[in-house]
């Protein structure tokens, strides 16, 4: 196999903007689209391959056909063939809706379909960009249905004023929105369960207000309060930097200035690049080349067993895997109860550019 991109599936919404076309160098008109959905194996929305001998296949096919190669064999197991991971970019142009996802034992008991846990990495953001996470105190369910129906939900919410690199975690049953001004990328199980709580009483363009589901929510929402719904973490160059590390899968980011080879060879798992930020070319261990640019994410099959990064200048990606569970699954496999010991990284020098020797050769071992 080779490293896959696939061609982007654009979603127009009520509150989208015009930053994901050009961000994307892609060459269409389409208004106020508010969501890119770069990896999906969604029924309905299965993403096509854009490159190579596979081009016109979509997701759902490939792993039919290649099965543990492509995502890895415990993996393949655990998932019974649905890849198990949704990328996309997301430009909110005006508030997205108060919102929250159900977690794996409820929406495979009401809609047999995983839950949804779920991360944003804030790319960049128009002048008073804002997010909501969490809950800011403590509410009851009865609290927190009255203060729907009296449009006081957002009083008791979290608010964040963000800035570009920002990260937040989003476990299922966090209450969250996503907030004008906003472009993030956001990394995700595959599932396309929402329940949306409050939509500010908006109306679509046929007069119509969309369908709150309050009932469905009380029931899914943690009503835990934390102290900050940040993730916090220390930028660096030249080194992955472990973002978030959940049962789901695990994202770190690089902001690369210099060659760097990435060794996968003891992880059973696919890796994706979604790139933010300049461009590279990544090659595998068989030889397989292509140009990783700002806007583009590119899948590497479980088989790849290094992969080469030459930046353009600087290339600034994140990076996320699977883990092997741990505890109890509530997905359509079984739990294999293990931690995955993650991927070692190392610097190294590359044809035609200056050598490392002499420099000290360092190993980074994420856990």
């Amino acid at each position: 196999m080779y490293p896959l991109k696939f061609k982007p599936i654009l979603k127009s919404t009520i509150w989208g903007g015009n930053k994901i076309i050009p961000f994307k160098h892609l060459d269409c008109r389409q208004e106020q689209v508010g969501e890119s959905w770069e990896i999906s194996d969604v029924k309905g929305d299965e993403s096509i391959v854009a490159n190579g001998a596979d081009a016109g296949k979509n997701l759902t096919q490939l792993m039919n056909e290649y099965k543990e190669k492509l995502v890895g064999k415990e993996n393949y197991e655990r998932f019974h063939g649905e890849f198990p991971l949704l990328i996309k970019f997301i430009d909110a142009q005006q508030d997205l809706s108060i919102q929250v996802h159900p977690d794996d034992e409820l929406a495979m008991k009401r809609h047999n379909s995983r839950g949804k846990t779920e991360m944003w990495y804030v790319i960049g953001t128009a002048e008073g960009a804002h997010l909501r996470s969490g809950l800011s105190q403590k509410i009851t369910p009865e609290e927190y249905a009255r203060r729907i129906a009296d449009n006081t939900i957002c009083d008791v919410l979290a608010d964040y004023q963000i800035h570009a690199g920002d990260v937040f975690f989003l476990p299922a049953g966090r209450i969250h929105s996503i907030g004008a001004g906003s472009f993030i990328a956001e990394i995700q199980e595959t599932s396309n369960i929402t329940y949306r709580i409050y939509d500010f009483n908006r109306k679509d363009k046929n007069g119509n207000t969309r369908e709150l589901h309050t009932e469905l929510s009380k029931d899914a929402i943690d009503y835990t309060v934390h102290e900050d719904y940040r993730t916090h973490y220390t930028p660096k160059q030249n080194e992955g930097v472990e973002l978030v590390k959940c049962r789901h899968f695990t994202t770190s980011v690089y902001d690369l200035t210099e060659p760097m080879t990435v060794d996968y060879s003891e992880l059973d798992s696919f890796v994706i690049y979604i790139c933010m930020e300049g461009s590279c070319k990544v090659t595998d261990n068989e030889g397989n080349e292509l140009q990783l640019r700002a806007g583009e994410s590119v899948l590497f099959p479980a088989t790849a067993q290094t992969i080469d990064i030459a930046p353009e200048g600087s290339v600034k990606f994140l990076e996320t895997r699977l883990n092997k569970p741990s505890g109890k699954s509530y997905s359509k496999a079984q739990s294999h109860g293990e931690t995955l010991r993650l991927c070692a990284l190392r610097l190294k020098s590359y044809p035609g550019t200056p050598s490392l020797s002499g420099r000290l050769l360092r190993t980074y071992t994420l856990r």
